[in-house]
């Protein structure tokens, strides 16, 4: 009879834990980190073995989830702004790897030190400047949730850290975290450093302390560390709400293969001993990857959101693509959130850039390569286009390239100046006649009233316009003459009850307010934080807010 008693309760107990909605979920299982061997076998084997390449699918399909901020009680700041109460601010940036980590993280926590930072850098800017500087950082100080694109785990350009555990931490928020594509190119794992190396000491005719340094920085950044090196790139969510039914999921269309494809450029080649042109070249721009494009959900919840949720999407559509495949990878997105019946934030660089590809320079190709490093920006390019050394090739073609004149202001536009039809507006045209499965749908108000700038226009509410078109999120450095010009990085807002995507007799509640792209703050110090500016809105957690009046502020 006992035993029998012992077997019912157990059951009991089974089914009540697994069934009572106010327990907590059990903590996601992280997925297994590759190591060295299997890392190098990754690259050097097209096809991988049945086991690891099963190790590497899951890596690529499951998120790391920290809720550790929650589990100790942290709360969302809810700001609060004149007339429209508090907010749920978002921030979106595409970090460039981390390079800055510094910089990034003390914008994000500490003014004052950020102030520092500037001057130790060598800061150009004017007291105007200064001043937007300093209320750009307050508005991003106060956001709650983030999303970051191009986040290092474990790579040598940014010295091994953990970018996206290291900020949450310094934040005091959760995090989410998922893999997009993990790094083998030997290059990047510091297994071959000559061909930089060899430029280093070619872009000087006689030895130099600037030289010497750059030698030993390149010897120090890209040696190889097996311990330590991880090799994982992605996306983030970073939040002071708890992160709830977090997914990972991958494409299924494959814009670019950044494995088979990037392994087809290698190239060997080299001429009277030393290297050639095109050797450079590839070593500069190829990048060796396992892995692709994504989407990473999570859910948050709080009283004061509508219907006590909201789903945040964070992507990162392909560059190295046509804007039809772009148009593919957002239809994937829009199938998977169809029939979520709350709102959604989808947020991300989009890399509408209407071309393939998104130029850069030769300076930032190298800092993404081997990190932050003063010579790049003030030494390297200048002695290149002296000695005319495969650095000097880079930069010649990185002026003399027809994409880096292309100053696209409006890429929502059916036309485009001086480059004809857009083929980037049938991806903003998707979004706007999209409909969740309840009517839902997004948001392309744009209104003086709800604008950070006061100007109008398609999505002027939820990103920032400017006189012709957006503020541009990407901009290739000035010092290379003609600038190319980007809006890449966007936000779109599913408020409740919107059913038409302009409807300004809508209410307010969840609507995206004051857009704003934060050009002063990333371009606080030379060579600029990361080459995308980031980009806030702010969504009223009020009720009962009047429709849209066409007034002020």
């Amino acid at each position: 009879m006992r035993g029998k008693q012992t077997y019912i309760i157990k059951w009991f107990l089974l089914w009540f834990f697994l069934t009572s909605p106010n327990l907590p979920a059990q903590a996601q299982k992280d997925p297994e980190l590759l190591s060295w061997n299997e890392l190098i076998q990754l690259y050097h084997q097209d096809v991988p073995p049945p086991a690891l390449n099963e190790k590497l699918h899951k890596l690529l399909t499951t998120p790391f989830v920290r809720n550790t901020a929650s589990d100790a009680s942290r709360k969302p700041l809810k700001p609060t702004i004149i007339a429209v109460g508090k907010v749920l601010r978002v921030a979106q940036w595409n970090i460039e790897r981390g390079l800055e980590f510094d910089a990034i993280r003390l914008a994000f926590t500490d003014s004052k030190q950020f102030n520092a930072l500037m001057e130790d850098k060598g800061s150009k800017a004017d007291d105007r400047a200064r001043d937007e500087i300093r209320e750009e950082l307050r508005i991003l100080q106060q956001s709650d949730l983030i999303v970051l694109n191009e986040v290092d785990w474990g790579v040598n350009r940014t010295r091994f850290r953990n970018v996206a555990a290291e900020l949450a931490h310094a934040f005091g928020m959760n995090y989410a975290y998922g893999v997009e594509f993990v790094e083998v190119d030997p290059i990047t794992m510091g297994l071959d450093q000559q061909v930089v190396l060899r430029e280093v000491e070619e872009a000087y005719s006689e030895p130099h302390q600037d030289r010497d340094e750059m030698i030993a920085y390149v010897k120090q950044i890209m040696t190889p560390d097996p311990q330590r090196y991880r090799g994982l790139h992605g996306t983030a969510i970073l939040s002071r709400y708890q992160l709830d039914n977090v997914r990972l999921i991958p494409f299924s269309i494959c814009a670019h293969d950044w494995y088979a494809d990037e392994k087809k450029i290698s190239i060997s080649e080299k001429v009277e001993g030393k290297v050639s042109t095109a050797v450079f070249k590839e070593q500069l721009v190829r990048q060796v990857r396992r892995g692709g494009r994504m989407m990473l959900l999570a859910d948050i919840a709080d009283p004061d959101f509508p219907s006590g949720q909201v789903t945040v999407v964070a992507t990162h559509l392909e560059d190295v693509t046509t804007p039809a495949n772009r148009q593919k990878e957002l239809e994937e997105i829009l199938d998977r959130i169809q029939t979520i019946h709350h709102p959604v934030i989808l947020t991300g660089d989009m890399n509408t850039s209407t071309h393939s590809g998104v130029p850069v320079s030769v300076t930032r190709a190298l800092k993404e390569r081997f990190g932050d490093a003063k010579w790049w920006a003030e030494q390297g390019a200048a002695q290149a286009a002296r000695y005319m050394t495969p650095f000097g090739w880079a930069y010649s073609a990185s002026v003399g390239t027809i994409g880096l004149v292309r100053k696209v202001d409006d890429p929502t536009s059916t036309s485009i100046p001086l480059v004809g039809n857009n083929p980037e507006a049938k991806f903003f045209g998707m979004l706007e006649k999209f409909r969740f499965v309840d009517g839902g749908a997004f948001d392309f108000r744009g209104d003086k009233c709800c604008s950070s700038n006061e100007r109008d226009g398609t999505l002027a509410n939820s990103n920032e316009r400017s006189e012709k078109g957006f503020v541009p999120t990407s901009e290739l450095g000035k010092s290379f003459g003609l600038v190319g010009r980007y809006k890449l990085d966007w936000m779109f807002i599913r408020p409740p009850n919107l059913t038409k995507p302009k409807d300004k007799d809508e209410a307010d509640h969840f609507a995206p307010h004051y857009g704003r792209t934060l050009r002063a703050l990333n371009h606080s110090i030379p060579q600029r934080i990361s080459d995308h500016n980031p980009i806030t809105v702010d969504l009223p957690l009020g009720i009962g807010l009047p429709p849209h009046d066409g007034e002020g502020h």
